[in-house]
């Protein structure tokens, strides 16, 4: 069963995902949450802290969600293709809000390292992850293959979050695999 924080954290984060950063206060997010007024601000007092515990949120969920999905077993280029294939789907479908929501705390947390030192910490473990399997499936240089993989990804999921939801995913990734790998 999910606490009343949790409860607010993730209506904060469909707030902030649908409508922007803007949309992000404590009364709209009680109102989300079913909550009674004030809920959220006994857990956040100050929109600042709110700000930043959203954050936190979507980093620790998501590296929660990475960790359970079995990402760590990939061996061959043709499971990574599979597996990249399905998070870009799952971030620009299923999980979309969260994904724009994250775009929107990155953009937010230019003003304020603070509050994007949860989302690059995130960043980094994914750097990493992607560039010791991306030298175990065969790359020469892994960690410029990993810069350019990731960008791809982030390219594509940006795309399909603003300009055409059905752009397909699969053939797009595959050749930045294979890329990767000459």
């Amino acid at each position: 069963m999910s606490t009343t924080r949790d409860r607010a954290l993730d209506a904060a984060v469909e707030l902030v995902g649908e409508q922007g950063i803007r949309a992000l206060t404590h009364a709209r997010v009680d109102e989300r949450a079913s909550l009674p007024k004030g809920s959220t601000s006994n857990w956040f007092r100050t929109r600042d802290a709110l700000v930043a515990g959203v954050t936190t949120w979507i980093a620790e969920t998501e590296r929660a969600e990475f960790a359970a999905g079995g990402a760590l077993e990939i061996t061959t280029p043709d499971e990574l293709i599979d597996a990249l294939s399905g998070f870009i789907v799952a971030q620009t479908e299923v999980f979309a809000p969260r994904t724009r929501a994250r775009y929107a705390m990155f953009l937010e947390g230019r003003r304020d390292p603070t509050l994007l030192a949860p989302l690059l910490e995130q960043r980094g473990l994914y750097v990493e992850w992607t560039t010791a399997l991306l030298g175990h499936i065969g790359a020469a240089h892994p960690a410029e293959a990993a810069r350019m993989l990731m960008a791809a990804g982030d390219g594509l999921v940006f795309h399909r979050l603003t300009v055409d939801p059905d752009a397909e995913v699969r053939p797009v990734v595959e050749r930045a695999v294979r890329a990767c790998l000459d």
